[in-house]
C-alpha cells in the first residue's frame, strides 16, 4: 500500500471515529476492527511478516465486577517459546471440576465453605486439591482466610480459553 493510500485511510478512519452518534461494532456485524487494528499495530513495527495474536475483553461479571483487558504477542515470540512452559496452566483448566469452582468463583462463591456446599465437586479435601492446583496455576489467589478470587488480569484470558476451546 502506497503512502498515498495509507493516508487516505488513516483519514477515513478518523472521519469514521469523528462521527456524531457513532455507535460501536456490535459482535459478529462489520468488519474486522479489531484484526485491523492489528495488523496496523504490526505494520507500524515493521513485523507484518510474522504477524501476531491479539485478544481483547471487557466483561461484566454476574458479581458487577468489570474487567477490560488486552493483550498482544509476536507470532515470531510465540514460536520460539517453550509451549511446554505453560502445560501447568493448560492442566490446571483441563478438570471439570476446576472449571466449575472458577464458574462459580466468578459468579460470586468466593469462600471454600461456600464451594463446599456445591453438588458433584466433591469432598472438602478433593476442593481444597483442586483450589490448590488452580491457585498454583495463577487462576486464583486467595484473599483471606478461604477466600478465593480470579485475579483481574486472568478473567478475560480465562473467558478466552474457554472461548477457543468450545467445539
Amino acid at each position: 500500500m502506497g503512502l498515498e493510500e495509507r493516508v487516505a485511510e488513516l483519514e477515513r478512519r478518523l472521519t469514521a471515529l469523528e462521527a456524531p452518534n457513532r455507535e460501536a461494532p456490535h459482535l459478529g456485524e462489520g468488519d474486522f476492527w479489531a484484526l485491523e487494528g492489528l495488523k496496523a499495530q504490526l505494520a507500524d513495527v515493521g513485523s507484518a511478516a510474522g504477524g501476531g495474536v491479539l485478544y481483547t475483553g471487557a466483561v461484566r461479571m454476574p458479581t458487577g465486577e468489570g474487567y477490560e483487558w488486552q493483550y498482544g504477542v509476536l507470532t515470531e515470540s510465540l514460536m520460539e517459546a517453550d509451549w511446554a512452559d505453560t502445560a501447568e496452566s493448560l492442566a490446571a483448566l483441563g478438570h471439570p471440576v476446576r472449571l466449575r469452582l472458577l464458574r462459580e468463583i466468578l459468579g460470586g462463591r468466593r469462600t471454600a465453605a461456600e464451594l463446599a456446599a456445591l453438588d458433584e465437586v466433591g469432598t472438602t479435601g478433593q476442593i481444597y486439591h483442586h483450589l490448590r492446583q488452580l491457585t498454583g496455576a495463577g487462576w486464583l489467589h486467595t484473599t483471606g482466610r478461604g477466600r478465593y478470587e480470579v485475579p483481574g488480569g486472568r478473567v478475560v484470558p480465562l473467558l478466552v480459553v474457554l472461548t477457543a476451546a468450545r467445539p
